[in-house]
């Protein structure tokens, strides 16, 4: 649970770190940012940090490891269309109609929607569940997952440092804070 919640944590980080800050709002801009590698190396950091999310809550809450499951499975499709699709259409002319498109899709943005604020869910589910400050960070980060997208590149980059302490920081404390609790306890996990 250490080592892939602590990973998360860093991919987390590493999601806004990287990717190109461009003007999306010029074809320019846009096909330089979607068309880099950075785009894809970064978008993907994220897709795996939703995964080893996933699997690392097994290890502190079942029932929000399948909510998060459940989120990310919601997530990803809409990940994958932005990080690989969008970079396939990078050199278009028509760039920005595409790219709108893709991103505001009344059904992709709907699950997309619906998969972060299952995922907030399950952040929550962690903070309530633990009570402990880590939790709490790490709580946060998920449900701020989903308003950071509205928000310049600077509190993006923040949230991702917010998402990597609450990650790295239950991962190395939540053990101990199940330890201190009962048998029964563990069974209503």
């Amino acid at each position: 649970m250490r080592i892939p919640l602590s990973v998360a944590g860093l991919l987390f980080l590493l999601y806004p770190a990287l990717r190109p800050w461009e003007d999306e709002s010029t074809t320019a801009g846009a096909s330089a940012a979607m068309g880099s590698t950075a785009w894809i190396i970064a978008h993907l950091c994220a897709m795996i940090g939703f995964i080893l999310v996933a699997v690392a809550l097994l290890q502190i809450n079942r029932t929000a490891a399948i909510v998060f499951w459940i989120g990310a499975g919601l997530t990803l499709p809409y990940y994958g269309a932005e990080d690989f699709g969008l970079h396939a259409i990078a050199g278009q002319s028509n760039l920005l109609d595409l790219a709108e498109s893709v991103r505001y899709n009344p059904f992709a943005m709907t699950l997309f929607g619906a998969g972060l604020l299952t995922i907030a869910a399950a952040g929550v589910l962690v903070a309530v569940r633990l009570r402990t400050v880590p939790a709490i960070l790490f709580g946060a980060g998920f449900v701020l997952f989903l308003p950071q997208f509205f928000g310049p590149p600077v509190a993006r980059i923040a949230h991702g440092v917010l998402l990597a302490v609450g990650c790295v920081w239950l991962a190395w404390t939540a053990k101990r804070t199940e330890a201190v609790h009962t048998p029964e306890q563990h069974a209503t996990i």
